[in-house]
């Protein structure tokens, strides 16, 4: 199915996101509009160490008016890479280094209506090298063995969708490397 572009206007320009409005013409001829967040891009990272545990962070969410359990993640800087935001991101927010990360997918969290991509990466070989968080984050690091993680998951009581998806791509990982 083939949409054709008419214009785009530029509707709000924020700190993380831009909004805009497309205006399209259907495959059946028709005219929409779609409203569309445009995002940078982002990383999600599955911290897990050599006793068979990941680290996730517990943080508040506004918009769900609660703390939530979430897998380390955050929004690519201009021109950085995936990797490299991965690397920031997994020291500032749980305060270890990966000796090797490894991209496993990605994935776009709703391309309904946002243009961001999240890059998932596996984090092993963790070593205590903390950078200062962000000024606006506040967050407590849980380290949970993967079988609980998982069950967590499973059972619902992994609220975060993002942490979800990335832990489930990442299983085939996360099996081979906790067998080893």
């Amino acid at each position: 199915m083939k949409f054709k572009l008419v214009k785009s206007e530029n509707s709000y320009q924020g700190r993380a996101f831009n909004v805009r409005r497309d205006h399209l013409i259907t495959p059946s001829g028709s005219t929409v509009q779609y409203d569309i967040i445009e995002h940078i891009g982002s990383v999600s990272i599955i911290p897990l160490d050599e006793n068979g545990q990941i680290y996730f962070v517990r943080q508040y969410r506004h918009a769900a008016e609660m703390d939530l359990l979430e897998l380390p993640a955050g929004t690519l800087e201009p021109g950085e890479l995936p990797l490299e935001a991965a690397a920031r991101e997994v020291r500032e927010e749980v305060g270890m280094a990966a000796g090797k990360l490894q991209e496993i997918g990605s994935f776009y969290l709703a391309p309904g209506y946002s243009t961001e991509l999240m890059h998932v990466f596996l984090a092993t070989g963790l070593s205590h090298q903390p950078l200062a968080p962000d000024e606006d984050e506040y967050l407590s690091v849980e380290k949970i063995p993967v079988e609980l993680a998982f069950n967590l998951a499973e059972s619902g009581q992994m609220q975060d969708a993002k942490s979800l998806a990335a832990l489930f791509l990442a299983r085939p990982y996360i099996l081979i490397q906790s067998d080893v």
